[in-house]
């Protein structure tokens, strides 16, 4: 009977599919109205591809928005990038500021500060190495006006690996975590939000009470979407696919990264047996189990509908071909996936932008 065991991680993955193929071939509804945006852009440091990635943003075809950058010092180097935007683009309204707000999340002290010059009806905020197509701000406006009920617009992404130490985690992105970020909105669950795009009415902002109401979260663009769910709103998946870039330069750094995600995940579900959950999931790992105990159909099958998975979402759906060229490298990406899931499970501290930080049961930071 324990067989009947391994239908769990294949039903997942048939959720999972079916999830990836229901977003293919559906586009954003054209917007009928362009009220005016502010992106709000807390930077740290130059990142890969970071002028490429504002850049992108300043050239929207978008008649009225204003793009904000908030540094933590005055000497930070994103500020030479950040000027050289403002001289490229002299006809676009583009402001930075140093951040003034002290918060358990910088990175959120500083949406407190940007927040109070934005002038937009609507705020937009992705992290800063996002890099997005043309038609962007009008396919994210449209979405966001699909429904009355749609209270935030976020987006799905691929991961530009700058070096070879990188390959794993873009390829995970693209096979592991975007179709089970669609899994969610999928089966009725509209709460969560991703930093690579949040866009958002400045009324319902105010509503929750401003950015300080996820100041204390490492996750803040997963509780800001909780925050905009609590106002009877939903979150919702635009089809643009944007692009960020992933810089580590070593598997070290990269194995910290995840971890870091890891456990953030842990954190923010504030669940342990939820994230002990999380192994029903994984496919390869089971897939190979199933072969260890001479079940070759079972494992067939499973990673079978894994690969399935992997290649759907890799191909039509983001059309990454920098995964489709490594996806040979997919049970290794799963089994390193595995290892991560175990690592995060011991343990409340992560680094992140250089500081050493403790997260308590809930996802709340305690410095030190």
């Amino acid at each position: 009977m324990i067989e009947w065991f391994f239908a769990i991680p294949a039903a997942y993955q048939g959720i999972a599919l079916a999830a990836v193929v229901s977003r293919l071939g559906k586009a954003d509804p054209k917007p009928t109205e362009f009220p005016t945006i502010s992106i709000l852009k807390p930077v740290r440091g130059i990142e890969t591809g970071f002028y490429e990635a504002i850049r992108s943003h300043a050239e929207q075809d978008y008649a009225h928005f204003e793009m904000i950058f908030a540094v933590n010092d005055a000497n930070d180097p994103a500020l030479t990038e950040v000027k050289r935007l403002i001289n490229e683009f002299p006809e676009r309204s583009i402001r930075y500021i140093v951040r003034q707000t002290d918060a358990a999340n910088r990175k959120v002290g500083s949406l407190i500060d940007l927040a109070t010059l934005a002038h937009g009806e609507l705020i937009l905020v992705n992290d800063a190495d996002i890099h997005v197509p043309d038609g962007y701000l009008r396919s994210i406006v449209g979405a966001l006006h699909s429904a009355d009920n749609i209270g935030l617009v976020t987006c799905l992404y691929k991961a530009r690996a700058a070096y070879k130490a990188g390959w794993f985690e873009a390829l995970g992105v693209a096979t592991d975590f975007v179709p089970s970020a669609l899994v969610a909105p999928f089966v009725g669950i509209s709460e969560f939000a991703l930093g690579s795009t949040m866009l958002f009415r400045r009324a319902d902002l105010d509503a929750m009470g401003g950015f300080a109401a996820v100041a204390e979260y490492i996750a803040d663009d997963y509780h800001l979407g909780m925050q905009i769910s609590k106002l009877g709103k939903r979150v919702h998946f635009s089809t643009v696919i944007v692009e960020t870039a992933l810089g580590a330069q070593t598997l070290g750094e990269a194995w910290s990264h995840q971890v870091r995600w890891a456990r953030t995940i842990k954190a923010s579900r504030g669940d342990l047996i939820g994230y002990l959950g999380l192994p029903v999931t994984f496919a390869t790992l089971w897939s190979i189990v199933a072969a260890a105990c001479g079940w070759w159909s079972i494992a067939a099958w499973l990673f079978a509908i894994r690969a399935a998975v992997a290649l759907a979402s890799a191909g039509p759906l983001l059309a990454d071909t920098n995964a489709l060229r490594n996806i040979w490298m997919l049970p290794l990406r799963d089994l390193w996936a595995a290892a991560v899931w175990v690592a995060g499970i011991s343990g409340r501290q992560v680094e992140w932008g250089g500081e050493k930080l403790t997260l308590t049961k809930n996802g709340r930071i305690v410095k030190g």
